[in-house]
């Protein structure tokens, strides 16, 4: 059990709200670099953050005829800017402003001679502050910054594996900095009626663009001051008539009717006998109602893996 608990760590928002807070703004800095300087693709997985095994990065950006990656480091704490020339900027990541912040990124980059403007206006969030202006922001706690990762990381390993019973479109296991949280989508191949939009400083159209297909989609959201609870969620968009009624695995789910998604508080994951178990049924139990109720061809978006055979022993 001790082993479990090392790996599925307690993340009580309430000890780390004001860390949480920051570090949602600082990687909206890193992930609006990665907006601007990236091809659109689809859904806006061109905007994305990736789990590593130290962090998060932006996986590599084109400027030019050169590449760089931005990595966040939760384990030595530091911010690399790694430049396809061989060229770095390493700093430590610190209790600073959002404002500074932004400052020490944009100086790096100008200095490895990759300049980049970006829109300073946060998204997704109440009552923004431009990130040069962002004063307010400035708390950084190792320990909780390092558990929060270490969440993302079990929780990416399990969605890779729930992610690998599909053969339909799906997204990879991408972090969303607007929302701050990290999901998984699937899509039934067949296009979806227009989103009514409405999320907080994000253009209609994106977010139209983003539910422009049937979804199921799975995640886990660290909480915030209005919801102070960390949570796996699921939910289907659109919302197949029956969904909020359907028998979800396991029992500690709920739907939400105000989120219109179905809820798994962390804390019934962290302290399971078997995590991985209870979060696989979460995933797979919400999106057989998805499916079924909304029809989507079942059979045909079944992932069936090849059995491979040798007749000679590898070497």
């Amino acid at each position: 059990m001790k082993e479990v608990s090392n790996a599925w760590p307690a993340l009580p928002f309430a000890e780390w709200q004001d860390t949480a807070a920051t570090l949602h703004m600082w990687t909206q800095v890193v992930g609006k670099i990665r907006l601007t300087l990236s091809p659109w693709t689809n859904h806006s997985w061109h905007v994305t953050l990736y789990v590593t095994s130290r962090g998060l990065t932006t996986s590599p950006i084109p400027h030019g005829t050169s590449t760089f990656e931005i990595r966040f480091d939760f384990i030595d704490h530091e911010l690399r800017i790694l430049k396809s020339d061989g060229a770095m900027r390493i700093f430590t990541l610190r209790a600073q402003s959002v404002a500074k912040f932004y400052q020490e990124v944009m100086k790096a980059l100008a200095e490895l001679d990759l300049p980049v403007s970006i829109n300073t206006m946060p998204n997704e969030i109440e009552n923004p502050i431009p990130f040069d202006r962002d004063e307010e922001h400035r708390s950084y706690d190792r320990e909780y910054a390092n558990r929060f990762w270490r969440v993302l990381v079990q929780s990416d390993r399990v969605f890779k594996e729930f992610r690998s019973r599909f053969c339909g479109k799906c997204s990879p296991v991408h972090f969303f900095w607007g929302s701050f949280d990290l999901a998984v989508t699937r899509f039934s191949g067949r296009p979806a009626p227009p989103h009514p939009g409405g999320v907080p400083h994000l253009p209609d159209a994106i977010t139209r663009e983003a539910y422009s297909q049937e979804v199921s989609s799975l995640g886990f959201w660290p909480g915030n001051a209005a919801a102070p609870t960390p949570i796996f969620y699921s939910y289907a968009y659109p919302e197949p008539a029956g969904f909020a009624e359907a028998k979800i695995q396991p029992e500690a789910a709920f739907y939400q009717p105000k989120l219109h998604e179905f809820v798994l508080p962390y804390d019934s994951v962290r302290t399971a006998e078997k995590p991985d178990e209870v979060l696989l049924d979460f995933a797979q139990s919400t999106y057989d109602a998805a499916s079924t109720l909304g029809k989507w061809d079942r059979d045909a978006l079944q992932e069936v893996k090849p059995s491979l055979h040798f007749t000679h022993p590898h070497s």
